[in-house]
């Protein structure tokens, strides 16, 4: 007997009620895997000749010129009527952005003297000569007291220019060399497979297995490279002997283990773990902070001073969020946050669509502007972690050209079909100090 209602049993219940609302649509989680591998190879993808890559880099020695005084000499008064006072030596170390022997290509360098902690200016000094040996010969122009100025060990000596003698000589020449850094290209592969039977089967969600691992595979392919390009660590990355990038003086290798079919394994280097490894945590070229709960509006300040003083030429930088860090901010933008009753705001946007595909917000800061990017891959421990980016100093490095490869699999006449997304890539990393990593622990 035909049933006379919809019931919860027999055939009817089992079989002939459809209850997919929609049979071919399926709904995922995330859409936009990969923002951070999306921008740096939209913004430059260069093909190696070799998975083991180097790349050059230079640090202007004139940003930062000065030196410390090593010893406790009394510098004569200045003498205002000929410039004849006496000249004096004394022994200096500490040398940024000079030739660090201390030579005869110091001749006629003028230099503002301040105690070590560079809040009190003590003397204008005229360095005469340089004995190549750490020692060097100067006269005061001026002192702060108008008399003797008697150096202290650790006062720091600013170079404000040079002057040099009427019929003198040249000083003699000097330049600095480039610094060179490396990482590698990684291998990438993520297989997928069904059989025959699969294959060719009607199905509901979605009409095709082998087209919804497709695209379920693609992207835990682009998922895993964002988390190697972020995440990951590559032994013997540095600079060579004498540089000042990535790893110090480490020696170059063809670094990598030996994999379990007896191939070398090799691996690239990622931002915040190379962050985490070569950058400064404090002084003038820090680039990791830490946020905590005593953080204040001027720490902000100060801190966005140091992320931007290497100005891109944008004018912006993009800066990938997990789900915490993103959620600091818009709290911070709020009035409950460190902008309250302060006078100051911390403005924030709301969500936009960059061209990439991406979602993003403004934060707007002091010194530049901030395009914060939700970044799926920063969860778990770098929940609360923010990358802010040069991406003028970062490339997406490849060696081999991505490719989907389909049916790997033949021998014995295999009924069944195994594809995989395959891939050798790497980033290129240069100029540490100006890429940041916030670590937010409020």
């Amino acid at each position: 007997m035909a049933a006379k209602n919809l019931g919860a049993s027999g055939v009817l219940y089992t079989d002939r009620r459809d209850f997919y609302i929609d049979p071919q649509v399926v709904k995922e989680l995330w859409t936009d895997v990969a923002p951070f591998t999306t921008v740096i190879s939209n913004k430059e993808t260069r093909q190696t000749n070799d998975p083991v890559f180097k790349m050059f880099e230079h640090r202007n020695p004139w940003v930062k010129q000065q030196f410390a005084f090593n010893a406790a000499v009394a510098i004569p008064d200045p003498d205002t009527v000929d410039g004849s006072a006496a000249s004096t030596v004394i022994a200096v170390d500490g040398i940024v952005g000079l030739e660090a022997a201390a030579t005869a290509a110091w001749k006629g360098l003028v230099v503002e003297a301040w105690d070590a902690t560079e809040t009190t200016r003590k003397a204008v000094l005229l360095i005469l000569d340089a004995d190549g040996g750490g020692d060097v010969t100067c006269k005061a122009l001026w002192t702060s007291d108008d008399g003797a100025y008697t150096t202290v060990d650790g006062d720091i000596c600013h170079v404000i220019g040079n002057a040099q003698g009427e019929g003198e000589v040249s000083p003699e020449a000097w330049a600095d060399e480039l610094a060179v850094v490396w990482n590698s290209c990684q291998i990438f592969k993520t297989p997928l497979e069904i059989t025959g039977t699969l294959l060719q089967a009607s199905l509901r969600g979605e009409s095709s297995e082998l087209a919804r691992l497709r695209m379920q595979k693609n992207q835990e392919h682009k998922m895993q490279k964002e988390k190697a390009f972020l995440f990951g660590v590559r032994g013997g990355t540095g600079t060579e002997s004498g540089g000042t990038g990535l790893g110090g003086a480490e020696g170059f290798d063809d670094f990598g283990f030996t994999g379990s079919g007896g191939g070398k394994v090799r691996t690239t280097y990622g931002i915040v773990a190379a962050l985490n490894a070569y950058g400064a945590t404090s002084g003038a070229d820090q680039s990791v902070f830490t946020v905590d709960s005593s953080y204040k509006y001027g720490d902000f300040v100060d801190d966005m001073e140091k992320v931007f003083q290497y100005v891109p030429t944008s004018g912006v930088k993009r800066a990938f969020c997990g789900a915490g860090a993103l959620g600091y901010w818009s709290k911070m933008a709020g009035s409950e946050g460190f902008a309250g009753g302060s006078g100051w705001t911390v403005n924030l946007s709301d969500m936009k669509r960059d061209t990439l595909g991406f979602n993003y917000k403004v934060l707007e800061t002091p010194h530049g502007i901030l395009q914060l990017i939700p970044t799926p891959a920063l969860r778990g421990p770098y929940n609360k972690y923010m990358l802010a980016i040069d991406d003028e100093n970062m490339f997406h490095s490849q060696y081999r050209s991505p490719m989907y490869q389909t049916n790997i699999k033949t021998n014995n006449a295999y009924d069944g079909v195994k594809d995989q997304y395959f891939s050798d890539e790497g980033i290129g990393i240069t100029l540490i100090e100006s890429h940041n990593l916030f670590k937010i622990t409020a």
